[in-house]
């Protein structure tokens, strides 16, 4: 690598990366794949040999956030789970992703997570951890070379019997400039129109068209198109 394609600094240019992933035994994934509510990790820590995350369940109903409680207390791969009593400041974060929000505190076995099998190998989230349908959506960055992601990547569904999927990987600058464009979106809004974007809605010609993004999550095409509507109105004038 030539040293023009090293940041100013020596070291090799940040990559930001945005990654769907499952792995085996995860308490997460099975309790989000049972239930219609969701989890946004906001913090993940090691306590005397466990781990302790901070979560906010969201959905839809209230009722969805206590069916997802219900199930994640029953779950053998959770050691504890605590329903906060604290509001989760959203004002200062990012916008609720469901109609109704819980906050929770959930203690776990550590050979059950991924996620120190991420930092240890230089990804480092750049984001809240988002869980929905079964699967994790982690958003890091990493100042390793393309073909150190890839391997680095390899190791770990290796290791962990994972799968991880690379849905976008860009300069951190050129995502960061819309990070917080991206906040102002609600989770439904983000879903729809990321996939738009990665299935070639917004190329020239169009690659896909909302009757077939509409197939693809099982919704109406009128729920599509306003939600991409929404999300296009919120962004209208900002970069991409």
């Amino acid at each position: 690598m030539s040293k023009t394609e090293r940041s100013t600094s020596g070291r090799f240019p940040e990559v930001r990366l945005q990654l769907k992933i499952w792995h085996p035994d995860c308490w997460t994934l099975q309790v989000t794949d049972q239930v219609s509510a969701g989890l946004v990790a906001d913090g993940v820590y090691e306590v005397d040999s466990k781990v302790k995350t901070h979560l906010i369940a969201y959905g839809d109903r209230i009722e969805e956030i206590d069916e997802l409680v219900e199930v994640v207390r029953d779950s053998p791969l959770t050691e504890s789970v605590a329903v906060m009593e604290k509001n989760y400041d959203f004002e200062t974060r990012t916008s609720p992703p469901g109609n109704a929000t819980r906050e929770l505190l959930v203690t776990y076995e550590p050979n059950n997570s991924i996620h120190d099998d991420f930092v240890s190998k230089g990804f480092i989230p750049d984001e809240p951890i988002r869980v929905k349908d079964g699967y994790e959506y982690w958003t890091v960055v990493h100042d390793g070379r393309r073909m150190d992601v890839d391997s680095q990547l390899d190791e770990i569904r290796e290791e962990k019997n994972a799968e991880i999927e690379i849905w976008r990987m860009e300069k951190p600058d050129i995502l960061r400039g819309s990070g917080t464009q991206f906040d102002e979106l609600s989770e439904r809004q983000r879903e729809i129109f990321q996939l738009a974007r990665r299935k070639g809605y917004y190329t020239w010609p169009r690659e896909v068209s909302v009757t077939e993004l509409a197939q693809e999550i099982d919704l109406s095409q009128a729920t599509v198109l306003e939600h991409l509507r929404k999300a296009e109105a919120k962004l209208l004038g900002k970069s991409w």
